[in-house]
């Protein structure tokens, strides 16, 4: 049996990282920060990978903090750290990422899921924050949240600590997609055969932006833009991509 806090596997193109302390129903605590910050530098050096799947075993993807680690004095600066280096490594790699959330999903998970590119949700989640209940601010979600759902959503979230149903929180905007538990696993591989659909060069020029658009002023920064658009044009994929609607099939841009 897999053992240790973060578990990461990879299959062909596909890196899964999965945290993994189901008795604390994956309850943060520095060394599961440790262990992720690791994973996602590692996924995000991997040549190799395309996709990227974060979800949880056991009966939640993610509880929050570990409040008695806390309550003891073991969460200190090195978690916030570790903390902030594996959220911002999740949405910055020049990769699609897609985080899966079941049952308990609250706090950090929220924190983490807004840091992933697309969310996925059980119907059987719970989605909320907690942080200022427990004298903390919710660090990685303060300036996520709001580009997600406007900042009179996003304090009501953060300082009433409302919890919300899987369908509630696709309704804001903070998860994409609902599904039934059984359907969980299979949606996620749908989902995961859509990323491979898009040309790697476009798809990580877009997510740069896309990202970059929500701190700056787009007009300002056209000429990356279009620096962008000569390597789509230059890559071997707008060829394939070319080839494809002539021969009326659809592009295959990984082997």
């Amino acid at each position: 049996m897999a053992t240790g806090r973060v578990l990461y596997e990879k299959d062909g193109r596909v890196a899964r990282i999965t945290l993994n302390r189901p008795e604390m129903l994956n309850a943060l605590d520095t060394p599961m920060a440790e262990a992720l910050a690791d994973a996602v530098e590692r996924a995000g050096r991997d040549q190799d990978v395309w996709v990227v799947v974060v979800a949880g075993t056991g009966r939640a993807f993610n509880s929050g903090i570990d409040r008695t680690a806390l309550a003891q004095g073991e969460i200190r600066e090195k978690f916030f750290h570790l903390w902030e280096a594996a959220l911002n490594g999740l949405e910055d790699m020049p990769k699609m990422v897609l985080a899966v959330l079941h049952g308990y999903s609250i706090g950090g998970a929220l924190q983490l899921a807004l840091a992933c590119d697309v969310r996925l949700a059980s119907s059987d989640a719970t989605i909320g924050l907690g942080a200022t209940r427990h004298g903390l601010i919710p660090d990685g979600a303060v300036f996520r949240l709001a580009r997600v759902v406007g900042l009179g959503r996003a304090k009501e979230l953060a300082l009433l600590n409302n919890h919300m149903t899987a369908e509630e929180a696709r309704a804001m905007g903070i998860v994409n997609w609902v599904v039934l538990p059984e359907e969980l696993e299979a949606t996620t591989q749908k989902i995961v055969t859509r990323f491979f659909e898009s040309s790697p060069t476009a798809a990580r020029w877009t997510k740069l932006l896309l990202n970059k658009s929500q701190h700056i002023d787009p007009r300002a920064h056209v000429e990356e833009v279009l620096q962008g658009q000569w390597e789509c044009l230059a890559s071997p994929e707008i060829e394939e991509a070319n080839r494809a609607w002539m021969e009326r099939r659809e592009a295959r841009f990984f082997p």
